[in-house]
């Protein structure tokens, strides 16, 4: 599976600038509202030292990491449900992906126009929330309708439809539709209803140079809204990426070093999706190719097989797994199977980050 985040915001927020640092594709970032009309869509590849590490270990010819799609959505204005700025057209965008990506503008600089003439996360945030929330009251209203139809002549449904009538209570309240599912049921639910409201949100809280490490006064105020809706935040400098992504990959970390950061804000990016979408790695090893793949936190075998190809997962027999750290150990797969490190696992195993995988299946 391939992750997929729509990059949002207010137009002149950076996040054009941000989609053009951790791609490193150039899109136009012109101080301009509706500057980035059509989105535009940049894979990226999912850092993990595990992979070079594993590649040395087997000699394979070929290491292919797990991939990130961003897409870089055009700016929302307030109106945006109604067609605001071509909005329609954009939201519909958004509906394609698995998670928001919020870009928050957290910097003053009056060189860069703001939409509203101030800098305000806040009021920013909740612009953005209103009109996603207003697109979904709309296919809400005619969803509920048609399953108070359907329920007339099956009322196993009608715990679904309560389900529904309170998501549609609550984004009439103006509260997304992603603090409604606690069941297993409702989240089910809640995710056959394809609503934009519902999609996690990663909250990219853009400073300036100075501020990436300690933060500023507006980063606070997208925390303690970040804090009350369970939703992560990730202090990022899109101008600072953009330096980042013209050095060579070598001169990166000592780059990183000098302004107190461990880690770029890509890296940073993609390791608070993964925690908020809660994923994993698990890898494939061979002399072909090392290769890592992305699978759900609890996947059992037989899904993870599926990542590669269905029919790993209909014909599954049988996985063989080694942890990442057992290979590291003992050097080698070969040694590691002769130190008892092999485990064969059935229907029922759930996989953890770092196996090592072999499947066994019939077509």
């Amino acid at each position: 599976m391939s992750l997929r985040c729509g990059i949002v915001g207010l137009p002149n927020v950076g996040k054009s600038t941000l989609f053009n640092a951790i791609t490193a594709q150039q899109v136009d970032a012109a101080n301009y509202p509706f500057c980035t009309i059509e989105p535009n869509v940049g894979t990226v590849a999912v850092p993990d030292t595990r992979l070079q590490v594993l590649t040395k270990l087997v000699s394979a010819a070929k290491t292919i990491p797990a991939t990130i799609e961003f897409v870089d959505i055009a700016g929302l204005v307030k109106g945006a449900s109604q067609g605001e700025g071509l909005g329609n057209k954009f939201l519909s965008h958004i509906r394609e992906t698995d998670a928001i990506v919020h870009t928050v503008r957290c910097f003053e600089d009056e060189n860069i126009i703001h939409v509203s003439g101030t800098v305000d996360p806040k009021g920013d945030i909740e612009t953005i929330e209103t009109e996603l929330i207003l697109a979904d009251l709309d296919s809400m209203e005619k969803k509920v309708q048609k399953t108070e139809k359907e329920t007339r002549a099956d009322k196993k449904l009608l715990p679904e439809l309560e389900f529904q009538k309170r998501v549609l209570a609550g984004l009439s309240e103006g509260k997304p539709a992603r603090l409604f599912a606690k069941t297993d049921d409702e989240k089910m639910w809640l995710g056959q209803l394809f609503l934009i409201s519902a999609k996690p949100v990663l909250y990219a809280a853009n400073v300036a140079e100075s501020d990436v490490v300690a933060g500023n006064k507006f980063v606070e105020d997208v925390r303690v809204i970040a804090a009350a809706e369970g939703a992560k935040v990730v202090v990022i400098s899109a101008k600072m990426e953009a330096e980042i992504a013209q050095l060579p990959e070598e001169e990166r970390p000592e780059f990183l070093q000098s302004v107190g950061l461990e880690m770029s804000g890509l890296d940073r990016l993609i390791r608070a999706a993964y925690e908020l979408l809660g994923l994993q790695t698990y890898f494939t090893a061979g002399e072909k190719e090392v290769r890592a793949w992305t699978v759900k936190k609890g996947a059992r075998a037989p899904e993870a097989a599926g990542v590669i190809h269905s029919d790993f997962e209909k014909g599954f027999i049988r996985a063989e797994v080694i942890k990442y750290e057992a290979m590291v150990k003992h050097g080698s797969e070969h040694k590691a199977k002769e130190a008892g490190q092999l485990g064969v696992e059935g229907k029922e195993y759930v996989v953890e980050d770092g196996d090592v995988m072999h499947f066994r299946f019939n077509v």
